[in-house]
């Protein structure tokens, strides 16, 4: 089977809320893409479940929020949903930074090699976090689990609370374009004429110590950054007169939905 080696996205993320009081955001942000799998050597600055500059920890990613499994429960997940077997398994996640972790959406990537040895997307699943210690993970992937091309969308209902300023109702849409060179991805969430456009988009390059020190000098403990940020746009949008909705009593019992 394939390694990869781990690559570093210096990526984007764009939010644009649709109908009613409008908002927009726009955000550097930085990923890694990991075979979580494999012991292939990381930079001395990237570690693999132990505390370093950087690093990506099991326990923070497949599964219960805290209680996470890694690739053990992805392959679970995709065994119960009729997955073929010999898929390639590659995390794209904010890594800790100085030990701290939070991520608003991961994605796994299942994916198998054509005869030509490029990955084929099969199956993504989207592994979001609330600010509420919450998570749920939303599967995408065809019905006879073909190739997932870039014109592919795929349709799940919204039913986790994720920003208390919109409602757990509504549909997202989903679309991926993974390529060698770049990853992009788009979330539609469409809720009558409300609604939010999300993307996430970043050239795909190696790990090295120095994109590594380049992040954490130009964002600093990047996933406090992007909690505060977080917290920044909801005060903005308080003070735009969007209604606050209160979290549901009960995340959705079921781990996985789509």
């Amino acid at each position: 089977m394939t390694i990869s080696p781990p690559e570093y996205l210096h990526a984007e993320t764009r939010h644009a809320r649709r109908g009613g009081t409008g908002h927009h955001l726009h955000h550097g942000v930085d990923y890694v893409l990991i075979d979580p799998e494999s012991s292939v050597n990381t930079p001395i600055l990237f570690s693999r479940n132990r505390v370093n500059l950087a690093s990506v920890h099991d326990v923070n990613h497949g599964g219960p929020r805290g209680e996470g499994r890694g690739a053990t429960w992805v392959r679970e997940v995709l065994e119960a949903a009729g997955a073929p077997e010999g898929l390639r398994l590659l995390l794209l996640t904010q890594p800790r930074f100085f030990g701290f972790w939070f991520n608003p959406v991961s994605f796994w990537f299942a994916v198998r090699s054509d005869i030509g040895g490029q990955d084929e997307l099969i199956a993504v699943i989207a592994e979001v976090n609330n600010t509420f210690g919450e998570r749920h993970s939303y599967f995408c992937g065809h019905e006879d689990f073909s190739t997932i091309r870039p014109r592919d969308r795929f349709v799940a209902q919204k039913i986790f609370h994720v920003s208390p300023f919109q409602d757990v109702s509504g549909n997202y849409e989903f679309a991926f374009d993974i390529n060698p060179r770049r990853i992009s991805i788009k979330i539609v969430l469409k809720d009558g004429e409300e609604g939010l456009v999300a993307t996430l988009t970043g050239a795909r390059t190696p790990l090295t110590n120095a994109a590594l020190l380049t992040s954490a000098v130009r964002r600093p403990f990047g996933p406090l950054r992007t909690l505060a940020l977080i917290y920044w746009h909801a005060l903005r949008l308080r003070l735009k007169g969007i209604a606050y909705r209160k979290k549901p009593a009960q995340p959705p019992q079921q781990e996985v939905s789509r």
